[in-house]
């Protein structure tokens, strides 16, 4: 089998991938941490979901650490979590442009079942949480919803190519 010369360091140490989607995810996870809390970009319901499959990625890369033998499924497996990221970014950028309506959960509406005077009172004091057709930032033009979507489109083909590489090594060893 014919390797990607792109993925030759990885075939020569495959600890390698792993580690850069534990990385990967580590820096993404901190991106997000720091634009929250030292930006003050608070995040809306989506937001803080795709940040879930980043920790699992980054969960799969330190098993595949610790067990080396099962590295190439659970890389396979983050490569499938970057994926999915990536269909629930595209989703957000959706609910941004308004391509489709959006949840109600996600705007943080109130229901017509809980009108009355204790429990209006009460949700008037809570937070209402950022709804997600609202674009907070936006760099060269383009929301982080989107970034993330490309982003997460290429770390899950990445990945997977990679995976699918050392896989076809050990082929080619037995």
């Amino acid at each position: 089998m014919m390797a990607i010369p792109l993925f030759n360091p990885i075939l020569r140490r495959p600890i390698i991938l792993p580690l850069a989607v534990a990385g990967v995810s580590a820096v993404s996870l901190l991106v997000a941490l720091v634009a929250q809390y030292g930006f003050g970009l608070e995040p809306c319901v989506l937001c803080a979901y795709q940040r879930m499959p980043f920790a699992i990625a980054l969960c799969l890369a330190a098993a595949a650490l610790a067990k080396p033998e099962w590295l190439t499924p659970l890389m396979i497996c983050a490569g499938l979590v970057f994926l999915c990221n990536a269909a629930l970014a595209f989703y957000h950028v959706g609910v941004e442009q308004h391509w489709w309506s959006i949840s109600t959960g996600c705007a943080g509406e109130i229901s017509s079942t809980d009108f009355n005077p204790e429990q209006f009172l009460s949700n008037l004091r809570k937070t209402r949480p950022k709804a997600c057709d609202e674009v907070n930032w936006t760099f060269l033009g383009i929301s982080m919803a989107t970034h993330n979507a490309v982003y997460c489109l290429a770390l899950g083909l990445a990945t997977l190519s990679a995976s699918g590489a050392l896989r076809g090594r050990r082929k080619d060893k037995a």
